[in-house]
């Protein structure tokens, strides 16, 4: 996902009408062959011989275009570029036997004649999930040009070198973030972005619905610890309930 348009030196946006999508191919191409033999993965000769072929073997697509006021359409793409390997929607399994799996429309095109659904162990199954899982620490999304976080930490260096304070400094960064009244409002709440991805809203109370409110933030790993070993002590002291009235009539 890329933006149509650039910036100039002097951080000017540019924007771009139309990118033809042969050139934008032909141009990817290059940059990628390039790089390659300046890691020293393709000589001279085999670069040449690459970029004369006809078919570039890349393909680029530039047909979708998301208006920058249209934040849910932004919202819509970002997630369907990350989304998971599996769909839930797509999978049936009653807790035994095999696991059903319809597979995405759009193969009918292709002159095979599939089944709509397919069928799994469950240890296969989760085999096949697990390829998809990637290692740990390796990053899914990465930000180039001026959103990567080296141009992002520059532009923020120049606009508080721009501004500097009373003491003849650049306020920190931490600073920086506490400074305009509006601040707060360009920041998303982590309550909201609970509830977006994983459909719960961590402020309301599991038992009786209304809406919790965050009186304190507790980082003192002893102080955690004691708070839990307390509700676990309590927890355990409740006991068992009272048996339900169907079992009382139904000893009788």
């Amino acid at each position: 996902m890329v933006s149509r348009g650039g910036w100039t030196r002097d951080w000017e946006w540019v924007p771009v009408p139309y990118v033809d999508e042969h050139s934008a191919e032909l141009l990817f191409r290059h940059k990628v062959m390039r790089l390659l033999q300046g890691e020293g993965y393709l000589s001279e000769e085999r670069t040449a011989l690459l970029l004369s072929w006809r078919h570039t073997g890349f393909s680029v697509h530039n047909r979708v275009r998301v208006e920058p006021e249209d934040q849910p359409a932004v919202g819509r793409l970002a997630r369907y570029i990350m989304r998971p390997p599996i769909s839930l929607e797509r999978m049936r399994w009653d807790g035994d036997g095999e696991v059903r799996y319809r597979r995405k429309c759009g193969h009918e095109s292709s002159g095979l004649h599939l089944d709509p659904e397919e069928s799994f162990d469950p240890s296969e199954f989760l085999a096949r999930v697990i390829m998809h899982i990637p290692e740990p620490r390796r990053h899914l999304v990465r930000y180039y040009g001026a959103y990567s976080n080296v141009s992002r930490g520059k532009r923020r260096f120049r606009k508080e070198a721009a501004c500097p304070s009373g003491e003849g400094h650049a306020p920190s960064v931490r600073g920086k973030k506490d400074l305009g009244p509006d601040a707060r409002a360009f920041r998303r709440s982590w309550a909201q972005l609970i509830k977006k991805i994983y459909e719960v809203d961590p402020l309301v109370c599991p038992f009786c619905g209304s809406e919790m409110k965050v009186v304190a933030f507790i980082i003192d790993h002893a102080v955690v610890d004691k708070i839990l070993r307390h509700l676990e002590r309590v927890e355990a002291e409740r006991g068992r309930g009272p048996p339900q009235e169907t079992g009382l009539s139904a000893v009788s």
